[in-house]
């Protein structure tokens, strides 16, 4: 993987750095197996969410859901109640198998100061066909300061199932927790079903 970087503002001297050699920790890795939820608790089984790392990254790796239903998430700040205040905005774009429609707007799954789970994935309904899975990753940003409101990125895609259409869907969801209290738990559910299978991978990104 490697960073864009530009040089003396000049898009025509455009170089690719890679990212350093130990920036990206692994921190604790979760497999799915007709499983509820999946949640990483800093401080149990290894789980690392304080501020040895200012920034958290979480990975999904062929998440395949048990119904159609979007990937959601939502933070704890007591290590049990993931109900945490939110504000988001979410877009999406879509192309389906037969080239017959193709389409990219602003998602209704944005949240404002809402408490419930934040939906990850957006456009058609994650498809349960065998071969279907999600991917993608979620950023969050210094998690355990308590100075702060605590903002997130995600990006997933998926292959979507849309009644008997099957299409290319790619969903994009920034927000903030809006709270001073650390963040102390992350957990990822579906919105209805379970997490058949797959695994979601934490990391911890050093500072520069």
């Amino acid at each position: 993987m490697a960073l864009v970087k530009y040089n003396n503002n000049s898009i025509s001297a455009v170089t690719a750095t890679a990212i350093p050699s130990g920036s990206l920790v692994h921190i604790k890795t979760l497999t799915a197996s007709s499983s509820g939820t999946l949640s990483f608790v800093h401080g149990t089984d290894g789980v690392i969410l304080d501020s040895t790392y200012p920034i958290y990254k979480f990975e999904f790796i062929n998440i395949h859901p048990s119904a159609n239903a979007n990937l959601e998430f939502n933070a704890t700040t007591d290590g049990s109640n993931y109900n945490v205040v939110k504000t988001s905005t979410a877009f999406y774009a879509e192309h389906e198998e037969d080239g017959g429609s193709g389409q990219m707007g602003y998602s209704g799954i944005d949240e404002a100061q809402a408490t419930g789970f934040q939906q990850l994935t957006t456009g058609s309904y994650p498809s349960t066909d065998n071969d279907a899975s999600i991917v993608g990753n979620l950023h969050i940003f210094n998690p355990s300061n308590t100075t702060f409101v605590k903002h997130f990125i995600s990006r997933t895609t998926f292959y979507g199932e849309n009644n008997a259409d099957r299409s290319s869907n790619s969903g994009h969801v920034a927000g903030y927790f809006n709270t001073t209290s650390a963040l102390t738990g992350f957990q990822f559910k579906m919105r209805s079903g379970n997490l058949d299978a797959g695994k979601i991978k934490l990391y911890g990104i050093k500072d520069s």
